[in-house]
Order: structure tokens, then C-alpha cells, then sequence
């Protein structure tokens, strides 16, 4: 999957702001590229766990919709940990029809991967910046 740099810099951007809890939002775009990346509260403001402010969630439909394009993932950071999914995120996985992109910023550069949630289990896929 591809993503659009501005994209992947706000992520990064998101998960340096919200050290040391971990920060939370939804990917806007199309199948096959995240065109932008929307921020949302995270309610358990914890640096080992996100829940996404519904609110915030909605807005992001709101805006996907706006622009013709749709939600396609979630985004969130590990802020202590490498950017693979932890046992939580497998426990509270359930959309199998988004992308799952999780950052972690306590290495220069960030490292940002892209993971499906396929058949109870993640699956890491390429992601490509352009």
C-alpha cells in the first residue's frame, strides 16, 4: 500500500506530540493509498493502550466523504516499543477491512509499518511513501 508523505509525517508528527501516551486516528484514502491522516483523541490517554473518541471517528467519515475518499485504517503509536502489533491490538482487533498502521517514534527516523488484520492474526504488508 502506498501512503503520501504528508500523511506519514502527521502520524509521526502525532506520535512525537502525544509522548509519552500513545496517540490514535483514522487513514483516509482509497484500497490501494492513505491519502491523509486524520487525529483523534485518545480516551484512555495511556502510553500502552488507545480507545478512539467516537466523535472524533465520525468526523473523520465527515471528512473522508467531503473529499469523495473513505476511512480505510487506524492508526496508533507504540511510544516504548517497536511499531508491531502488541497483545492488546490483538485482542481488540475487529476490522478486517482496514489497514492498521502503528509508529513508533523512539527511534530517528520513526519506524511506521502497515499491518491486515487477516484471519486472527496480523499481517504485515509493504508500505511505500510517495
Amino acid at each position: 500500500m502506498k501512503i503520501t508523505k504528508e500523511a506519514s509525517d502527521a502520524i509521526v508528527a502525532h506520535a512525537r506530540e502525544a509522548l509519552p501516551d500513545e496517540c490514535c486516528g483514522l487513514l483516509i484514502g482509497t484500497p490501494a493509498r492513505i491519502e491523509r491522516a486524520h487525529r483523534a483523541r485518545n480516551l484512555d490517554a495511556s502510553p500502552k493502550r488507545f480507545l478512539i473518541d467516537p466523535r472524533d471517528h465520525f468526523a473523520a467519515i465527515h471528512a473522508a466523504r467531503a473529499i469523495g475518499l473513505d476511512i480505510v485504517g487506524v492508526y496508533h503509536s507504540h511510544p516504548a516499543t517497536p511499531a508491531m502489533p502488541s497483545p492488546t491490538d490483538l485482542s481488540e482487533a475487529m476490522y478486517s477491512q482496514y489497514v492498521y498502521v502503528i509508529v513508533s517514534p523512539r527511534i530517528d527516523p520513526a519506524e511506521v509499518r502497515l499491518f491486515r488484520w487477516q484471519a486472527e492474526a496480523f499481517v504485515e504488508e509493504s508500505l511505500e511513501v510517495s
